[in-house]
């Protein structure tokens, strides 16, 4: 009796096994070359975002380190030979006199508090004039009936020097705190309030009726219309303010502060302390300085279409 017999079939366990010994190796060597690629790729883009960043600001750094070299040139050589042709370098201390009174000062706590007595003046004041003076700026550039209400009384009082509201803020305020905030207020508030006001003035009306005729609110055409076409003159107004701020808080500080570095530079002027009062206005220049880069770099982020909108610009 002949049997019938048939060959034994491989069983699919094993033959995936096999097959999977046989193509992960593969794959393992393809995965792995796709992501030293992609590494590869990505530095790449890194190396060369790092040299378009270090090419455009190579220029402004290396000229802006002439332009204080220079400064720093014409006051070691003024000190060192006592330059005498109207203006007087006989008592201007030396730019050495000056790092010696900054170690010593360094070494206490007094002048760091100073520093952040002044930092805490002046973001308080500029911050309540940044959001009073860009809110009021934006209903009284679009409202006339707003602009018909409060823009004389800006007017009388915009021209009144902030150092001549300190007598005045004195008796207005409970502590000498309030009212040396609201001078650095008074110094920043009407530049921020006018730049705000003529962005809305100068904003293209055909934007207007465009976001009108497409159905937007009053509130959507102040979010995406109103308020995106005057942020450049925003910036321009806080950049102006910041600054005008500064010189009414030292003005403040002298007069009537207790500390910060107006009260310390006057301070030294009562002590005769001449590299004491030198290095107090360099720190006044260098708050300055920061506080504008930060505005400047708030604006930028802000702002990314002017980056394109000045590519051109030499």
């Amino acid at each position: 009796m002949q049997s019938n017999t048939f060959p034994e079939a491989p069983m699919s366990g094993d033959s995936g096994s096999a097959a999977g010994a046989g193509t992960r190796p593969g794959a393992a060597k393809k995965a792995a070359s796709e992501a030293s690629t992609v590494a590869a790729v990505q530095r790449s883009l890194f190396q060369r975002k790092l040299a378009r960043v270090v090419k455009a600001n190579a220029a402004p750094v290396l000229l802006g380190c002439v332009s204080i070299g220079g400064l720093l040139l014409f006051w070691y050589l003024g000190t060192r030979y006592q330059w005498n042709f109207y203006i007087r370098f006989k008592n201007v201390p030396t730019p050495y006199d000056v790092v010696q009174q900054a170690i010593e000062v360094g070494s206490s706590d007094k002048f760091l508090v100073n520093i952040g007595m002044s930092v805490q003046r002046i973001l308080s004041g500029f911050g309540v004039a940044t959001l009073l003076g860009v809110s009021l700026g934006l209903l009284i550039g679009k409202y006339r009936r707003v602009s018909q209400l409060m823009m004389p009384a800006v007017e009388v009082l915009r021209p009144i020097p902030a150092i001549a509201w300190v007598p005045m803020s004195i008796m207005l305020w409970p502590t000498n705190e309030a009212s040396i905030m609201f001078i650095t207020f008074i110094g920043a508030f009407f530049p921020i309030l006018l730049n705000t006001v003529h962005g809305v003035h100068a904003l293209d009306g055909v934007l207007l009726r465009a976001g009108r005729c497409l159905g937007a609110g009053e509130a959507q055409l102040f979010r995406h219309v109103i308020l995106p076409g005057v942020m450049p003159h925003v910036f321009t107004g806080l950049a102006v303010g910041m600054g005008v701020a500064w010189v009414s808080l030292i003005a403040a500080e002298m007069i009537s502060g207790q500390f910060g570095v107006g009260y310390f530079t006057w301070e030294a002027y009562s002590l005769v302390n001449y590299p004491a009062i030198v290095l107090g206005m360099i720190t006044i220049g260098v708050l300055g300085l920061v506080c504008s880069g930060l505005i400047r770099l708030a604006g930028n982020l802000a702002m990314p279409w002017l980056e394109y909108a000045n590519g051109g610009r030499k």
